[in-house]
Order: C-alpha cells, then sequence, then structure tokens
C-alpha cells in the first residue's frame, strides 16, 4: 500500500520538540504503543497510548508497523549532490600522506569536480542527482537541502541549479535550493578574485532570484576561498535579491565567520570547527542555527570536531548533516553522522535525532512543517526496526529504516526506492 490512512502498531514515536530554541531536555518525546492519522500529506491525529487501531479503520487503508520506532523523516540541511565524478583518488593520496590543501592546491579538490560540471549537460546533472535523491530517501532522509557550487560561472550555476529544479520535479524527496557560486574563485579569476566576487553579486545572484532558482545564497569563508570583506559583499547581494543566507566558516581556521553570520542573521552557520566561545555567543543571542559536519572532520582525518555541548550550552539550536560531497564527506547517511555527533562531539542519541530532525528543519526554514510528526506537520515518517531510538545512532551507520513515507506515500521499503507505481 502506497498511500495509507492510517499507520499502526507503532511500539514507539518518537516526537522532536519543535519549540526547542536549542536543546531544552527532553528533547524528544515518546509515546507508546500509538497510531497515526494521515490526510492530504499531514499527519491529522495521533492514535492514545495503548490503543491498538483507530475504531473505524479499514484493512485496506493501514499499514501496519508491526511494533516498529517510528521517527520523523531526517533532514539533511548541508548537501553538494551536484556533481558528476568522484573523487577517489584523492582519498588515496590522502592515504599516502597528502593533505587536503595539498591536493587543492596541485589542482584537486573542489577544482576537480568544477571541470566534470562545466563539461556536463544538464541532463546528465539530472540523471546523476536522481540516483543520489534515491540513496537519501533509502537511508532515511526525506528533506535536504542542495547547493550549487561545482560550476563557478553564471552559464554553469544557474545550469546546476535547473538540474536541482528538474530532479525535485520528478522526485517525491523535499529539496531546498542554495546558491553556492561563492565556494572558490575559479582558476580564471585567480588573479583578480575581486572581479568574480563582482560577477556573483551582480549576476549570478540576482539571475538566480530572478529566476526562482533558490531559496538561499552561501559562501565559503576560508584561506584560499573568500576573505571576510568578500564574503560581506556577497551576503549584501543575497539579501538584497531576498534570499536567504547560509555560510560555510572556520572549518580549518577561525575567520570571523560567526560574527559574520549573525550580524546578517543568517539561517545557518556551517562547520564551525574553529569557532571560538565568543562566536558562538554571537549565533545563539542571533539564533542562527549552527550546522555541524562531523563526516568532513573524519573522513578527512582531523581531530578537532566542532564543541557541540560547548555550543548548545552557549544556547544554540544546532543541527546534524553529513556535507555529502565528491570530495570530503561522501556519505548520504544521517544515522552515522549522529553516531559521530554522540561519540565525538558529545551529543546524547535523543540530541543527535533532534539535531537531525528539527535542527535540520530549523536550518532550512522548514521548522513549522517538517522535523516532528505532530498534527499539522508533513507525514514524512521513518519505520525503523529497533526497540529505541537510541539503537539509531547505536548501529554506527548500519541501521536503514523499515520503510519511508514522504507526505504519507511509501517512497523506501527495505533500503530501495519504491516507485510511483510500486514496483
Amino acid at each position: 500500500m502506497l498511500l495509507p490512512r492510517y499507520i499502526t502498531g507503532i511500539r514507539r514515536l518518537a516526537l522532536p520538540q519543535p519549540s526547542a530554541e536549542h536543546l531544552p531536555a527532553p528533547p524528544v518525546g515518546i509515546l507508546n504503543d500509538v497510531w497515526i492519522e494521515i490526510a492530504d500529506g499531514s499527519v491529522i491525529r495521533i492514535g492514545p497510548e495503548g490503543e491498538p487501531a483507530p475504531p473505524d479503520a479499514a484493512s485496506e487503508q493501514v499499514w501496519d508497523a508491526s511494533g516498529m520506532l517510528a521517527t520523523p523523516g531526517l533532514v539533511d540541511p548541508h548537501t553538494h549532490p551536484v556533481f558528476v565524478e568522484t573523487r577517489q583518488g584523492e582519498f588515496v593520496r590522502r592515504c599516502r600522506g597528502e593533505s587536503y590543501s595539498q591536493i587543492a592546491a596541485a589542482g584537486g579538490g573542489i577544482l576537480s569536480s568544477v571541470r566534470g560540471v562545466r563539461a556536463a549537460s544538464e541532463g546528465k546533472l539530472v540523471g546523476l542527482l536522481l540516483g543520489r535523491l534515491d540513496r537519501f530517501l533509502e537511508l532515511g532522509t526525506t528533506t535536504i537541502e542542495a547547493k550549487s557550487g561545482y560550476g563557478l560561472t553564471a552559464e554553469d550555476e544557474l545550469k546546476s541549479l535547473r538540474a536541482l529544479r528538474a530532479a525535485s520535479a520528478q522526485h517525491p524527496i523535499g529539496i531546498s535550493p542554495t546558491l553556492l557560486a561563492a565556494h572558490v574563485v575559479p582558476p580564471e579569476y585567480r588573479d583578480d578574485p575581486d572581479r568574480y566576487v563582482d560577477i556573483v553579486c551582480d549576476r549570478i545572484i540576482p539571475q538566480a532570484a530572478e529566476q526562482g532558482l533558490v531559496e538561499a545564497v552561501d559562501l565559503f569563508l576560508e584561506e584560499g576561498a573568500f576573505n571576510l570583506s568578500q564574503a560581506q559583499r556577497i551576503f549584501e547581494a543575497g539579501r538584497q535579491a531576498g534570499l536567504g543566507l547560509r555560510i560555510h566558516a572556520d572549518q580549518f581556521t577561525s575567520s570571523g565567520g560567526a560574527e559574520l553570520a549573525a550580524e546578517f542573521g543568517a539561517l545557518s552557520a556551517d562547520h564551525m570547527d574553529r569557532t571560538d566561545e565568543a562566536g558562538i555567543l554571537h549565533l545563539a543571542r542571533a539564533g542562527v542555527t549552527v550546522v555541524l559536519l562531523p563526516g568532513a572532520v573524519f573522513f578527512l582525518g582531523l581531530e578537532d570536531y566542532a564543541p557541540a555541548r560547548r555550543i548548545i550550552e552557549l544556547g544554540c539550536r544546532i543541527a546534524l548533516s553529513t556535507d555529502f560531497n565528491p570530495g570530503s564527506s561522501p556519505t548520504q547517511s544521517l544515522p552515522l553522522m549522529m553516531t559521530l555527533g554522540c561519540i565525538k562531539m558529545g551529543l546524547t542519541p535523543a540530541e543527535a535525532l533532534w539535531a537531525a530532525t528539527m535542527g535540520g528543519a530549523s536550518a532550512t526554514h522548514r521548522a513549522d512543517r517538517s522535523g516532528t510528526l505532530l498534527p499539522g506537520y508533513d507525514a514524512d515518517i521513518c519505520l525503523w526496526e529497533a526497540e529505541d531510538i537510541d539503537c539509531i545512532p547505536y548501529a554506527c551507520g548500519d541501521m536503514i529504516p523499515a520503510a519511508v513515507f514522504k507526505r504519507g506515500r511509501l517512497v523506501a521499503e527495505r533500503g530501495r526506492r519504491v516507485e510511483p507505481d510500486g514496483r
């Protein structure tokens, strides 16, 4: 059954609390032995604890969860899915002792992905995206933020964003599209980066906004990418275009990115591995969601994970993300990020689940409809063969939902995408 009215037999239902400014205790409520009623893609009501099924439920309307754990669909607020080739060769080079920055300086890294996107047709990008979106669903992610950023010309950045729009029209996963033209300075402007910033601000951002291709503008504030004054110009252009703002910052060095994100009221500040307490306090006061990306730290073999426990203590709302990309974090598994969040960042399993649901919804400006399963929210649901939420990070990325529903429709089962015709 692809579109049930009821999901019954839920042994435990996890309800992340949407009102949390950061993470109160407990951040996730648990109901036992309940059922969910769905209509028009939304949760209508949650059955009383201990009542096995609604009295008016006909068998053809019911999906039996058979004692499973139900959670909201996961929300991944930082991904880079528009690329062509993988970069496992760079992984081998790092295994032999080269650093990420050394590989990038030699023409690898982001610029190697730029060459692939520039050479690819829009149709090819769409085809690649559809396969990657399937994998997100199979792993329990029902909404992603998805960036451009491997084109770095007006033509290729807009091509990437059009590919995201076309893929979204053909796929059930929710997509929040972001323009990341300010990923790195392209090679043709290496000697005049301010000229490239002019193009980003004067051409690429306005065109993307006018064509309705994006919700937000992102940038990479870091040594070897863009500096603080350039980042400020890009944020000003994004704000003038009426777009949300995001930032990659403080990944390798402390650069003032937290203060800039707070000043502009950004939707999110991402990475924040090297942010000091003063910067964290700025983010907390401004209500900026801090998106934590432990997969990149782990895959690059680094040691400095963002201090999630201290970030929470200082009053910030957090989210967890895969940072899915071909170079520094080629995973699409938010359950694995929950594991790393617990082991390397000091989160509890409940906090990790909150960060992978309501936290991600907050970072993508969807906290009013995604991230929990209270009545009125989208019926984005994962069913897990697990006793409780602790089992998801405990499984170390090895747990895949038994069933995934997007707006009440079954879209993945047992690690495989379910097509609209039921195949």
